[in-house]
């Protein structure tokens, strides 16, 4: 498994916030206990406790995602640091039950994490996963959904950099209100033409008249 595929824990995380809607769906050790999906053994360690904590870990986890959206790399960089530093693993091989043809264990490497609680095992491998995305792929590919008002946390893996959008369906409704707005400009522009044409007839219209009444 590439180190890389945990960054989805900090994706997964940050997003259980919509701030421009006042929506949090962190809101119980259940919910807690959703974020982790297969690693069943690591959820079991939640506690009520691990809510505001996990909280408060992903509001560090979306500033990291600000800055690299804003283009500060350096402040995303230092942010995600920080994390690091407080939240530790331990790299290690792991074969697990997969085998090759001839029955040796498919070596990957894999984070293990030593957890004094949930959060911190949480927190560790998704700023280490986070990391390896960053160092591989660049901090531009670090983004916030630009339909407003989304602003959910994606990472980019497209060939040419292009995604701007956390889902199709944002990509979808973004679309649909540039559209309208776009028909709405033109309908303004039309609307304004043909007011100065009007007016434009009336004053062609009045200068047409003026040498009649001048010659009685």
């Amino acid at each position: 498994m590439e180190l890389a595929y945990y960054s989805d824990y900090a994706v997964r995380l940050v997003n259980t916030e919509e701030p421009a809607r006042g929506k949090d769906a962190l809101t119980s050790t259940d919910a807690v206990r959703d974020l982790f999906g297969a690693n069943q053994q690591a959820a079991r360690r939640a506690t009520d406790a691990d809510v505001t904590r996990f909280r408060s870990v992903r509001a560090r986890l979306r500033a990291v995602f600000e800055a690299a959206d804003t283009g500060d790399e350096t402040l995303s960089v230092d942010l995600l640091n920080s994390l690091l530093l407080e939240f530790p693993v331990s790299p290690q091989i792991s074969g697990h039950d997969f085998r090759d043809d001839g029955g040796r264990p498919l070596w990957h490497m894999h984070l293990a994490d030593h957890p004094s609680n949930a959060t911190a095992g949480y927190a560790a491998i998704a700023a280490m996963g986070l990391a390896f995305h960053l160092t591989e792929y660049g901090v531009d590919r670090l983004g916030l959904c630009e339909a407003p008002p989304c602003r959910n946390a994606y990472l980019d893996t497209s060939t040419n950099r292009s995604r701007r959008y956390c889902s199709d369906r944002c990509a979808t409704r973004a679309n649909v209100a540039a559209y309208r707005a776009r028909k709405r400009l033109e309908a303004d522009r039309s609307e304004k033409t043909g007011l100065a044409a009007d007016s434009a007839q009336r004053s062609s219209a009045s200068g047409e008249r003026r040498p009649g009444l001048s010659g009685r």
